[in-house]
């Protein structure tokens, strides 16, 4: 059974009590260097509990995730018991891979532990799940070199290997990370519907809220459980912290007596008890132990803007290419003062080359062509958040980097770390200190592109209420839908082939009209008119007889592709295909959902003429 720091069963422990441990911690302690993570702390996992572990950066997440996968000890021994005979699967963040081996070659040898075992009609079912993954996940050519993927590929492969065994206990650390919305979507709805236990560390909420039904919280080096969502955990968590602070305020009241006592002259200590003394000093250590609350005056860490004017950056009839590959096609936009703008869209379809063309960061020299006018305002300052982060000076220490201890606070960087170097920071606290790096030079135009990549819930709940109090424009590249939705009024959505479609609303919304869509053709209908004027387009001609021809061509059309998509659907998953009809079914699935995709966006551009 689960317990606090305060060896207080979780909720809902008794009922956990009646189904079967698959995991049992007894005892387990990691430190680094002076730096304790994690101390003798203990906890359960239960058949079918789906728990999300949450956890400031640097904190001791992955090594958790190591120990009970295996790959690390304790320092203080303990125990990891799992069931007998449960199989386990563990996700790392990094996936190790031989570059020159085929996609489907690098998931059949990396899963002999699977497959060693198997006869041949079991080896063939396993090969033909390794296949529906695949394209389930749009990686539709498994012949392709993994040395030619992009790194939300490599994720891919990886989740399709996890997932093709089909383990009692799935182990995964950040599964989201580095993937697009509609892969992250998949997983989501593959891991709520299956009956595997889960044991994960993740910084996408909406992911957590529909698959995980535990929250886990690892603080100050101790566990504890909360059995519900997202916003159970906030609420009783806040509880928990309010708690701790009456009772500390109420120590402080004793060691202000204490003090006094302490204070009082040596003779008048004599002969008094020893034990005293001690006692004095364990409860000065408690009255300073108090959590800093999350509600923090933003007056004093908010950092201004500089003025911004009212031109800031107007394109006009904008296309760039790289080779024979369209990126973006007669963009024309004027971005406004103080607005939000999302951008969504797969993997690869040109949403950073976006962000370099408007920032100017494109260069004839360094290849592709570009067509258009870009214009930036005068009074226009441009903060922008790479993916790749920043390189930091050796040896350089946290508050060298970022000179603001409000700020360096604010964004859970403790006194203790402020001399810190840098490169001893962990990924996700590196990122943070990056991210603050740009806030400092004020800009009034701030792009983010990945920002929620590597950091934990915490810090994307501080970041988001920095961010809605930030006067200035803001673009957002993201797939976690909790940031978009709190934090962008529109999103420009990357469709492929260079079209891109403004959506009026925030990402929850983009997915319902999408839903409507599809919902609507399958009905051989039209979307519904209220539903339809969402989507913005600066045209405002009416359709040529050659445009009505071709609208009129694609509502017959799409109901054809819905069809035999549908029909693709039920023969991979019939388990009646050879491997040449599979491998047949699987190309021709994917080359389908590229057409399926290309005329729903077509037919949306017609529609809105």
């Amino acid at each position: 059974m689960a317990k606090t720091k305060d060896g207080k069963a979780g909720k809902n422990a008794y009922l956990c009590a009646t189904m079967p441990s698959y995991l049992q911690i007894e005892n387990i302690s990691k430190s680094y260097g002076p730096k304790v993570l994690f101390q003798h702390i203990d906890f359960n996992i239960n058949e079918g509990d789906k728990v999300a572990l949450i956890a400031p950066n640097g904190t001791g997440k992955t090594s958790l995730l190591k120990i009970l996968a295996g790959k690390d000890s304790s320092d203080s021994g303990g125990k990891v018991l799992f069931l007998k005979d449960i199989r386990i699967a563990f996700l790392e963040q990094e996936y190790d891979f031989n570059p020159e081996k085929s996609i489907f070659r690098q998931i059949m040898d990396s899963s002999v532990q699977w497959t060693e075992h198997l006869d041949t009609d079991h080896l063939w079912q396993y090969e033909l799940r390794v296949t529906q993954l695949l394209t389930q996940f749009g990686l539709n050519d498994p012949d392709k070199p993994m040395k030619d993927l992009s790194g939300g590929e490599v994720k891919r492969v990886a989740l399709t290997q996890m997932l093709a065994s089909e383990a009692d206990f799935y182990i995964m650390d950040e599964p989201t990370n580095h993937l697009d919305i509609d892969a992250i979507e998949f997983l989501e709805a593959h891991l709520k519907h299956s009956r595997c236990t889960l044991f994960m560390v993740t910084h996408d909420r909406y992911f957590l809220d529909r698959v995980c039904n535990t929250v886990m919280e690892m603080d100050r080096g101790s566990i504890y459980i909360y059995r519900g969502d997202y916003m159970n955990f906030l609420e009783k968590r806040q509880e928990r912290i309010d708690n701790y602070n009456a009772e500390t305020e109420k120590v402080r009241n004793i060691y202000r007596r204490e003090l006094e006592w302490m204070h009082a002259s040596p003779c008048a200590r004599t002969g008094k008890a020893k034990y005293r003394k001690q006692a004095f000093w364990d409860i000065k250590e408690r009255a300073d132990d108090s959590y800093i609350q999350k509600k923090v005056d933003l007056s004093e860490t908010q950092i201004k803007s500089t003025y911004l004017g009212n031109k800031v950056i107007n394109c006009k009839d904008v296309s760039f290419w790289w080779e024979d590959k369209c990126y973006l096609s007669h963009f024309s936009y004027n971005f406004q003062r103080y607005e939000r703008v999302g951008i969504v869209g797969r993997n690869a379809a040109g949403k950073t080359t976006f962000l370099n063309l408007i920032t100017g960061g494109w260069k004839p020299e360094l290849g592709g062509t570009l067509e258009g006018v870009i214009d930036l305002g005068d009074s226009l300052k441009i903060g922008y958040y790479h993916q790749s982060g920043m390189q930091f000076k050796p040896g350089q220490t946290v508050l060298e980097t970022v000179n603001d201890t409000h700020l360096l606070s604010r964004f859970l960087f403790t006194h203790d770390m402020l001399n810190n170097p840098v490169e001893r920071l962990s990924g996700g606290e590196k990122r943070r200190l990056y991210l603050l790096t740009i806030l400092l030079q004020q800009p009034n135009f701030l792009i983010l592109d990945e920002p929620t990549n590597d950091l934990d819930i915490v810090t994307l709940d501080i970041l988001e209420e920095y961010l809605l109090e930030y006067k200035g424009s803001l673009v957002i590249v993201s797939h976690d839908r909790h940031f978009l939705d709190r934090l962008v009024d529109h999103l420009f959505v990357f469709c492929g082939e260079g079209v891109v479609k403004d959506f009026v609303g925030n990402y929850t919304e983009y997915r319902t009209f999408i839903k409507d869509y599809e919902a609507s053709q399958k009905a051989d209908e039209k979307p519904v008119q209220q539903v339809q004027a969402k989507v913005k387009t600066t045209a405002t001609k009416k359709l040529s007889w050659k445009e009505q021809q071709e609208l009129k061509a694609l509502e017959e059309k799409l109901p054809q592709l819905e069809a035999e998509k549908a029909e693709l659907e039920a023969r991979l998953a019939s388990g009646t295909l050879d491997a040449a009809q599979l491998q047949e079914a699987s190309t021709r699935y994917g080359t389908l959902q590229e057409e399926l995709d290309a005329a729903e966006m077509r037919w949306l551009e017609l529609s809105e003429i």
